[in-house]
């Protein structure tokens, strides 16, 4: 994959200004070429049949792909995630040393699939429970819909009055940023639409504890992936 390429001819300068710029989020329109794009789509057909729909009345409805499945069947969707080039410049971008999360992590690198009427989530924070930060990276693979990314920028910080963004979240773009820092949601996609994100998180700590563990995977468990990614995460556990 031509990470390294891609990264080198990206105008950091102006991406971090507008990073920092935002308290710590930017949208990047045109982050990979369609061909790559391509790439990854033959993997997000491989995986369908491994879709989880959920829906949590009030917050959330849609349908998403864990890690431990692209780890299985995802290929190019696992390599991008693990680009160390990808890495050097999300950390240079950040100003941290960020790691990939651990492999018993669900969340480390997932799809969401927006296609049905109604699809959306609601406002929220990526709260991290490991001890450090955790960096979210959202990559457009499919955008044939009317939904679209809603942030809030600010809300964390006194000295600003916050600004609300909408963002389109088209093929090959990105959107980076810190999960304890962006206030964000997805409008409600319409009937005959198709919206599919893939998202990547890192973070600058690997630890977290035994109870936020707990919490976090039946989280993920009932509210992502379905209750077979508690084992999934046991058997990975197993293996490292």
């Amino acid at each position: 994959m031509e990470i390294a390429q891609i990264v080198k001819a990206l105008d950091f300068e102006r991406i971090s200004k507008e990073y920092w710029d935002q308290d710590e989020v930017v949208f990047v329109p045109q982050f990979l070429p369609s061909s790559l794009v391509s790439l990854l789509l033959k993997d997000v057909e491989n995986l369908k049949p491994k879709l989880n729909r959920n829906y949590i009345p009030g917050h959330k409805k849609g349908g998403s792909i864990s890690y431990f499945s692209i780890l299985e069947k995802g290929p190019s969707l696992f390599t991008l995630y693990r680009s160390v080039e990808f890495r050097n410049f999300l950390g240079r971008l950040v100003n941290a040393e960020v790691k990939l999360c651990p492999d018993n992590d669900p969340h480390a690198c997932a799809l969401y699939f927006y296609t049905e009427a109604g699809d959306h989530i609601g406002y929220h924070y990526d709260t991290s429970y490991y001890q450090g930060k955790r960096f979210t990276v959202l990559l457009g693979l499919i955008q044939n819909s009317s939904s679209r990314l809603l942030c809030r920028l600010h809300t964390k910080n006194s000295n600003r009055g916050s600004i609300d963004l909408e963002i389109d979240t088209t093929p090959g773009s990105v959107v980076i940023f810190n999960g304890d820092k962006l206030y964000h949601a997805v409008s409600p996609s319409q009937a005959g639409e198709e919206r599919v994100i893939l998202t990547m998180e890192y973070v600058t700590n690997q630890k977290m504890g035994s109870a936020k563990r707990l919490f976090s995977n039946l989280k993920d468990a009932f509210g992502y992936f379905g209750i077979k990614s508690l084992w999934q995460g046991l058997r990975q556990d197993r293996r490292s």
